[in-house]
C-alpha cells in the first residue's frame, strides 16, 4: 500500500462527518505547531468545541524532527500512524513508529515521537 498517497487522501479529499455537521480536510490550514520545530497539524477539532474533552488533528513532522517529550493534564491523545517510521517513547517504553500503528497516550504520561 502506498502510505503516501494514502495521507494524501486525509490531507486533500478527507474528512468528518458528523451527525449536524461535515469539516472538510483540505479547507482547513496546516499550522506550525508552537513547541516543536518541523510539526506541522490540521485542528480537525478543538478542544473547546469538545468542552475540553479531546481534541483531533492531522499531524506531518518533517524528517529528522520529532515531537518532543510532552504530558497533556486534560486529555488523552491517540496517534493513528499512516506513513513513516522512528521510534515513540509512551511512559518511557520505546515502540516502533510505523504505519498501521495506533498509540494511546494517557492523561498525564510522558511521551513523544517519532525518534528516527
Amino acid at each position: 500500500m502506498n502510505y503516501k498517497n494514502l495521507f494524501e487522501k486525509y490531507n486533500e479529499g478527507g474528512k468528518l462527518l458528523l451527525p449536524d455537521a461535515t469539516v472538510t480536510f483540505d479547507a482547513i490550514p496546516w499550522s506550525k505547531h508552537p513547541a516543536f520545530e518541523g510539526v506541522e497539524f490540521k485542528a480537525i477539532i478543538t478542544s473547546e468545541k469538545t468542552d475540553g474533552q479531546f481534541r483531533y488533528h492531522l499531524v506531518r513532522i518533517a524528517p529528522d524532527k520529532k515531537i518532543g517529550s510532552h504530558i497533556h493534564g486534560k486529555q488523552l491523545e491517540t496517534h493513528e500512524v499512516i506513513s513513516g517510521t522512528g521510534v515513540c517513547v509512551n511512559d518511557g517504553v520505546e515502540l516502533p513508529y510505523e504505519a498501521a500503528v495506533i498509540f494511546i497516550f494517557p492523561i498525564g504520561i510522558p511521551h513523544k515521537a517519532p525518534q528516527g
